[in-house]
């Protein structure tokens, strides 16, 4: 058996090969208050998974090393991905007009499938759009601070007896391009996942074919994914971890299994199924060359201000150097996806918790989630980060 062969196995059979340090971190990230990790890391010392927490609320049995998880937002790499491969072969052109690709839409004409890409087109995010404490902003109500205008249903237990209404993201479109839009196009930057239902749109409108089945032509199939899938069903393949979401009605707090959800809530903003080794295939293939033409791959990596966003991923400068990443969460699942802009050092997470509607854990979760990256990546050396074509 090789060194590859005892990594793959995972370091609960090959203590020879452990990573202590990263147990320490996973444990980190379960003590912030997440139900479960599963991790993987692949670097200049092979691969490395492990995992902490719970597969179950409440029982015994960590999460399956490589089980299924809904990844969220970083369905949204994978979109950008597949437009881009589009572009490779001439089917679109980023700094065309979407509303040419999208006639039955009132999509204002002057937005670009780039603008799309980037979060610079200003529509209306369809699952709501967050505003400043004091936005006078028609249709906005308080939410933890700030002000919230309200887009379909997806937090308390409004949202928990609806999981399974089935919404086409064409509705999903249409409802965003009835609202105002939150700036001119091209002139500010706001993260909407209105821009990856048009984006989904696109793809299947170019090519005639699902975005499930383009996006396994020209990402899935060549980087050799077997394990991710664009669901059409609201159950995850086995094994995977549960997912649970947390509501209060009447004083009383009721926590629910939400594992089986229909995902189309989210469309193409992360609806995606996946596991921690195809998105370390995905990510380490996509920065490594091995997906798009230089030229694409520049532009899909030129960070953009003031988020340093690219066209599907953020590109982000840390003590470690340049990363490349896109994490996600949905409804008690989430997926964390990190890259060197070479793609030598991966790192791909999923992690199952009890959601709710204040998103209570995201401050602890920030702190772990630090350890971890600063673990994976402090003891590098660093490549230099990605520049913007010329």
């Amino acid at each position: 058996m090789t060194h590859q062969d005892l990594a793959r196995r995972g370091p609960q059979d090959d203590t020879a090969h452990d990573r202590p340090e990263l147990r320490r971190a996973l444990q980190d990230v379960v003590d912030s208050g997440f139900t479960g990790i599963q991790l993987r890391v692949d670097d200049s010392r092979g691969t490395w998974s492990g995992a902490a927490g719970s597969s179950v609320l409440g029982e015994p049995g960590a999460p399956s090393t490589d089980g299924h998880i809904r990844i969220g937002s970083n369905t949204k790499t994978f979109v950008a991905a597949t437009v881009l491969q589009l572009v490779a072969e001439g089917a679109v052109d980023l700094d065309r007009a979407a509303a040419d690709y999208l006639p039955d839409l009132a999509v204002d004409p002057r937005i670009t499938v780039r603008m799309l890409l980037q979060h610079t087109s200003g529509i209306f995010n369809f699952t709501g759009e967050i505003y400043g404490p004091d936005a006078a902003v028609e249709g906005g109500v308080p939410w933890n601070g700030l002000t919230m205008v309200r887009g379909i249903p997806w937090q308390g237990k409004e949202w928990v007896d609806a999981r399974f209404r089935h919404y086409p993201t064409e509705e999903l479109a249409r409802l965003a391009l009835s609202r105002p839009a939150r700036f001119e196009p091209g002139t500010d930057w706001s993260y909407s996942n209105s821009n990856y239902a048009l984006a989904r749109l696109i793809v299947e409108g170019v090519s005639g074919r699902s975005l499930a089945d383009e996006m396994d032509r020209l990402v899935l199939s060549p980087l050799g994914l077997t394990q991710t899938s664009v669901p059409d069903t609201s159950t995850l393949p086995v094994p995977h971890a549960h997912a649970y979401y947390r509501y209060e009605e009447d004083g009383q707090e009721t926590t629910v299994d939400v594992t089986a959800q229909d995902p189309s809530w989210i469309s193409s903003g992360g609806d995606m199924v996946s596991t921690t080794r195809d998105l370390h295939l995905f990510v380490s293939g996509l920065t490594g060359g091995r997906l798009l033409p230089a030229p694409l791959l520049a532009e899909m990596l030129a960070p953009h201000p003031p988020a340093g966003y690219g066209l599907g991923v953020f590109v982000q400068d840390t003590a470690h150097g340049t990363l490349i990443t896109h994490n996600g969460g949905m409804g008690g699942h989430g997926a964390l996806m990190y890259s060197t802009p070479d793609g030598s050092t991966t790192l791909t997470a999923g992690i199952n918790y009890v959601d709710d509607a204040d998103q209570s854990l995201g401050a602890a979760f920030q702190s772990a989630l630090q350890r971890l990256v600063d673990v994976v990546f402090g003891g590098r050396e660093t490549a230099p980060g990605p520049t913007a074509p010329r």
